[in-house]
């Protein structure tokens, strides 16, 4: 007998979901039959490539994906997003937590909007989403926010950025307990260092280094994340809550 994952019916949100583990996030929920929503900062090229990836999931079914604008910084706009989402699909199944940005230097060196920049959309913005998006989950539903390697292993540079992803690791153990009255799961996924234009920028003598704690010798893909979300979200995961899922080859450097 074979196991099947389907989402037709369900309304999936995903932040940050015009490139990389977003938008792979975003194609994976699609396939397994979600409506998906893609939210982004309108910040440079982010509308452009929602557009297109809106475009693409429908042509291949009509109607079954849309854009959604918002800064998730910005609590006003994320409270208007989610409610806009729900009036239109009659509420949120998923809501996958993944916009992130990054400003990494040295503590010493680091500049105080550096520091809140990074806190506002990694941190503060995880927050606004699951605060609004939980007014409007149907009960039964799950929330899935990206933490990262980095709040484990606390990479030099990245002050900022190991601090958020802390903290959204911990808010999700909270939220565990608040949303189990209404069978809300929240979980998180840790992951090591992905191909994407992120990863793009760490220096290659840096990579070398980084490959050699990865047992299976290779960086991750955005489908190793998006599959791993998919699993969380699924009835298969039903009696999972409150966990972070380390996505990375088996490092432990």
């Amino acid at each position: 007998m074979s196991i099947e994952i389907n989402f037709e019916g369900k309304t999936a949100l995903i932040t940050g979901a015009s490139q990389g583990i977003g938008a792979q996030m975003a194609r994976t929920f699609h396939r397994a039959g979600a409506t998906v929503v893609l939210n982004h900062p309108d910040h440079g090229d982010t509308g452009a490539n929602a557009s297109a990836l809106c475009a693409e999931l429908n042509a291949e079914r009509a109607e079954s994906a849309f854009v959604a604008v918002a800064n998730v910084a910005d609590p006003a706009a994320v409270q208007s997003m989610m409610s806009d989402v729900a009036q239109r699909c009659g509420g949120i199944d998923f809501l996958i937590n993944n916009a992130a940005i990054i400003r990494d230097r040295t503590v010493s060196k680091m500049t105080l909007e550096e520091w809140d920049a990074v806190i506002s959309v990694n941190l503060s913005g995880v927050f606004h989403c699951c605060k609004f998006g939980l007014e409007k989950m149907r009960d039964g539903g799950a929330i899935v926010s990206l933490g990262s390697i980095a709040a484990i292993q606390g990479f030099y540079g990245q002050a900022n950025y190991a601090a958020a992803k802390a903290g959204v690791l911990a808010m999700m153990r909270v939220l565990s307990r608040e949303g189990a009255r209404r069978g809300i799961r929240a979980n998180a996924i840790a992951p090591g260092v992905i191909e994407t234009a992120m990863a793009a920028t760490i220096p290659e003598n840096v990579r070398v280094e980084m490959l050699k704690n990865v047992p299976l010798a290779r960086f991750g893909e955005p489908a190793d994340v998006a599959n791993a979300a998919l699993f969380l979200c699924s009835p298969l995961a039903a009696y999972i809550t409150g966990q972070t899922l380390e996505v990375n080859g088996g490092w432990r450097g």
